[in-house]
C-alpha cells in the first residue's frame, strides 16, 4: 500500500488505540500539566464524535506523583518510583475523568502489566473488560501497573504495552503521541537528521539510529520504533507523531511517520504466541525440523528435537531454536518437559499411541 493509503487507513479506522507518553503530559519543568491533558482529551473527543472507538494507553503516573509527594525531580530508585506511581495514578485518572467529564463521558481505569497479557487467562479477562467498557460507552484509560511491574518502569514507558493492547482490542490503528514528531534517521535534536514519512518495510530503516528516552519517561525512539514494528507486524497500521500535533494526527493522520501493516492480519492467538506470551522453555531442533517448521509451516515432531531446556508444561509457550541456538520460532508445546524428554529424537511410529501427537502443532506455531 502507498503512504496515502496507509494514512487513509488510520484516518478512517473505527477502533483506535492512542498511546500518550509522559512528556506529552508534563510541562518543561517536569510537573504534570492538566492543561496539556485537556488538549489531548479534546482531540480524542473529536475523533470519538466522528465515529471511532478509542482506547487510551496513558503514561505519566510517576510524573504525576512527583509534586504531591514533595519530590524535586523524578526518582531513580525503584521503591520511590513505585510509590510515586501509586500516588500519581490517582491524580492521572482523576485528570482524565475531569477532562472527559466536560463531554459527559465516563472513564474506566485498566491497570495491566506485560505479564498479565502474557498469561492466557489474564489476557482473555483484560480483553473482555476492555470490550465491555467500550460497549458501555466508557473511555478506557490503560496504564502499566507500575507499582508491581519492575521491568516496564525501567524500560517500556507503555510503548510495548500499547502495541499489545492494539492487538488485544482488535484495533484498526495505533497512534503513538510523544515529544517526537516522527521518525528520523538520527537524533533530530543533535544533528541534521532526515525525516522519514513512511516505513513500508525493513529497507526504510537502513541507517536509522534510535536513541534513549527523555528524563521524565523511559521510552525513547528505540522503544517507539520497536512497538510500531510490533503492531505493524500484527497487521495494525501505526502513526508516530508529536503530542502537540494530536489534533491533526487524530483528525486526518496528516502528520508524523506512518508504519505500513503486514498485508494479512495475524490472529489473536498467533500474535499472543509470537509477541505476548512468556516462554517457559526452549526446544533445539535439527536442520530438517527447522526447514519443516520455518519454510513448510509443518508441525514439529519429537524426532526433530535434539535437546530441551526449562521447566514447562503442556500448553506453555516455548522457543524453538536451530542447531546454532538461534530462535527460529515460538509455539505452544503439547507435552510436559519430563514427558517430552523421553520422546526427543524418536520417530512417531516408535512412540506409544498416546504420545503420537506433534510436540508443537502447526496451528500453534509461529516462525520469527
Amino acid at each position: 500500500m502507498s503512504e496515502s493509503t496507509n494514512r487513509d487507513a488510520i484516518r478512517t479506522a473505527r477502533s483506535v488505540v492512542v498511546k500518550i507518553g509522559t512528556t506529552a503530559l508534563t510541562a518543561p519543568n517536569g510537573r504534570f500539566d492538566a492543561t496539556r491533558l485537556q488538549y489531548l482529551a479534546d482531540a480524542i473527543e473529536a475523533r470519538m464524535k466522528a465515529g471511532s472507538d478509542v482506547v487510551i494507553v496513558s503514561s505519566g503516573a510517576i510524573a504525576a506523583g512527583i509534586e504531591p509527594l514533595g519530590l524535586s525531580k523524578r526518582p531513580t530508585d525503584l521503591a520511590t518510583k513505585q510509590a510515586a506511581a501509586s500516588v500519581g495514578q490517582v491524580a492521572l485518572v482523576n485528570a482524565w475523568s475531569a477532562a472527559f467529564g466536560h463531554y459527559g463521558r465516563t472513564v474506566g481505569q485498566v491497570l495491566l502489566t506485560a505479564h498479565d497479557i502474557s498469561m492466557r487467562v489474564q489476557h482473555n479477562n483484560a480483553q473482555r473488560t476492555l470490550d465491555r467498557l467500550r460497549a458501555l460507552h466508557a473511555v478506557a484509560i490503560v496504564n502499566e501497573n507500575d507499582t508491581v511491574a519492575t521491568n516496564e518502569i525501567r524500560f517500556g514507558d507503555n510503548d510495548r504495552l500499547s502495541a499489545l493492547v492494539a492487538q488485544l482490542v482488535g484495533a484498526d490503528a495505533l497512534i503513538l503521541l510523544s515529544d517526537i514528531d516522527g521518525l528520523y534517521d538520527s537524533d533530530p535534536r543533535k544533528s541534521d537528521a532526515r525525516f522519514i514519512p513512511e516505513v513500508a518495510g525493513p529497507d526504510d530503516l537502513t541507517g536509522v539510529t534510535a536513541g534513549a528516552g527523555s528524563h521524565l519517561g523511559t521510552g525513547g525512539m528505540a522503544s517507539k520504533l520497536s512497538s510500531a514494528l510490533l503492531a505493524a507486524d500484527a497487521g495494525v497500521p501505526v502513526l508516530l507523531a508529536a503530542a502537540d500535533d494530536a489534533a491533526a494526527a487524530l483528525r486526518d493522520a496528516s502528520v508524523g511517520t506512518v508504519f505500513a501493516p503486514r498485508p494479512d492480519r495475524m490472529s489473536a492467538r498467533r500474535f499472543w504466541v509470537r509477541h505476548a506470551a512468556e516462554a517457559a522453555g526452549a526446544l533445539t531442533l535439527d536442520d530438517g525440523a527447522v526447514r519443516a517448521v520455518v519454510e513448510q509451516r509443518r508441525s514439529l515432531l519429537p524426532a526433530g528435537i535434539t535437546a530441551l531446556s526449562g521447566r514447562f508444561y503442556g500448553g506453555d509457550v516455548v522457543e524453538l531454536r536451530g542447531p546454532d541456538g538461534t530462535m527460529v520460532g515460538r509455539g505452544v508445546v503439547a507435552y510436559d518437559a519430563g514427558e517430552l524428554g523421553t520422546m526427543i529424537g524418536r520417530s512417531t511410529s516408535d512412540l506409544p499411541v498416546e504420545l503420537r501427537r506433534p510436540a508443537v502443532h502447526a496451528d500453534d506455531l509461529v516462525a520469527v
